[in-house]
């Protein structure tokens, strides 16, 4: 019923000759047809009552179209299937030829597989791994930082504005005695020091009182937005109508408590911890990263464009969500599909390259997925994310969800492997990243 022919293109490329039977193909074309009459307007004939013959005359090319769609379709899965051929991207049919009643259909399509490698050089390897040290000056810079995310202000009883406070202003601006267009707000609360205004504006508003009225002068900037403003001096009339100071809480027990710590020793000690296992983790990270650098380099191959463009995909989807948990989003950083995805290929390939070969080197050193270890995943994802074993584990019956899981545990393992096999040497940081560090183990407190 169906001849098909495998030709291997490339390490990442396979072709496809297909020829599908007469008989096959004269089922799909009757098949053809008969959707065709149900809906053939021809003068003369009623719908559905149009002999074939007449339909052969006047709708013979579409249905030689329609029945190449289905032919194709239920013969390249099977193909695929039959061949043990697993596409990692669309197949694309190359070349296809008429089909014809009482004539084989023929059909060629190319294929994109994942590329089947034997990996090299990957025990021995020399490693670099820079040397975590604390710095308990940390604790201190996240417990200001906390205190000062709890700021707020309120109406001081100064009676003159300073830099830091916030004023409440109306406002309206003038060029050449006329107002212009956005030029005027009331109500608006300004920050003194933010530099959030045309400069200098926020300098003459220090030491203003309540209810006094003043003319602010001002030159916009040649670079300014507004091409009819930029470079124009422009008089401000600003009535200061409130003043308000940040009021920060003191950094106590009291505070503590409010971030769920027992008490602010307490709340020290989570910090520092947190703030050493993001540290650890980060070099932990670069060490695996410089592993994976060391085997690539080790191990060239091309990998399919459609596995690249499926790991962009992911990578995108995974960065959009931590946006839009902070409430931004692709747009508001200045990117689009088309500019995320030419910032971070270079990052997909390399990806896509370490996922095949720690692949292969776990079926070459025959590292296995105990049960016991997708037990102990489950267990860990239930304690990390406070969500109920059973729930969790019910999660993972879809087999697709099983099927991540297991492969994120070989990859683990072979690369804790890995790690066991080469020399690594610590060294200095360059650039340390204890700040940044901080930060995070912070917002997770």
């Amino acid at each position: 019923m169906m001849n098909v022919t495998v030709e291997v293109l490339s390490p990442i490329k396979k072709k496809l000759c297909l020829e599908i039977a007469a008989d096959a193909v004269a089922v799909e074309l009757e098949n053809a047809y008969k959707k065709i009459a149900k809906t053939a307007d021809i003068k003369g004939f009623r719908k559905g009552k149009v002999p074939k013959n007449v339909l052969k005359q006047h709708y013979g090319p579409r249905a030689q179209y329609d029945a190449a769609g289905p032919l194709i379709n239920n013969s390249l899965y099977k193909a695929l299937l039959d061949n043990k051929i697993e596409a990692v991207s669309q197949p694309e049919v190359v070349q296809s030829g008429v089909v014809e009643e009482g004539q084989p259909f023929s059909y060629e399509v190319e294929v994109e597989v994942r590329p089947e490698i034997v990996a090299k050089d990957y025990t021995g390897l020399e490693l670099e791994k820079e040397k975590f040290t604390f710095d308990e000056s940390v604790v201190e810079q996240q417990l200001e930082q906390m205190a000062n995310s709890r700021m707020q202000l309120e109406v001081t009883s100064r009676k003159k504005a300073r830099d830091g406070d916030t004023v409440v202003i109306d406002f309206e601006g003038f060029i050449d005695d006329a107002p212009f267009e956005n030029g005027s707000a009331k109500d608006f609360e300004l920050a003194l020091g933010s530099n959030s205004f045309i400069p200098g504006f926020e300098d003459q508003l220090v030491g203003m009182k309540r209810e006094q009225e003043k003319d602010v002068e001002v030159t916009f900037p040649e670079g300014y937005g507004s091409k009819e403003l930029a470079g124009k001096p422009a008089t401000f009339k600003v009535l200061v109508k409130e003043i308000k100071e940040k009021n920060i809480p003191e950094i106590d027990d009291a505070l503590a408590k409010e971030l769920d710590a027992e008490n602010l020793d307490a709340l020290k000690e989570q910090i520092k911890a947190n703030a050493i296992a993001q540290g650890m983790q980060q070099v932990d990270g670069q060490l695996q990263e410089n592993l994976m650098n060391a085997l690539i380099e080790n191990n060239p191959f091309e990998v399919p464009g459609g596995m690249v463009e499926n790991q962009l995909h992911h990578l995108k989807d995974s960065f959009t969500q931590k946006l839009k948990a902070q409430g931004m989003s692709l747009e508001m950083l200045g990117m689009n599909d088309e500019t995320f995805a030419k910032t971070y290929r270079d990052m997909a390939v390399q990806q896509v390259k370490g996922e095949i070969l720690l692949d292969a080197i776990a079926a070459q050193e025959e590292i296995k997925v105990e049960e016991s270890a997708v037990e102990e995943k489950m267990q860990t994802f239930a304690d990390d994310s406070d969500i109920p074993l059973d729930q969790v584990q019910k999660y993972f019956e879809n087999q697709q969800a099983l099927a991540g899981l297991k492969a994120q545990i070989l990859q683990e393992k072979v690369t804790s492997f890995l790690l066991d096999q080469s020399v690594v040497t610590e060294v200095e940081p360059q650039q340390p990243e204890l700040e940044n560090s901080a930060d995070s183990a912070a917002e997770e407190s």
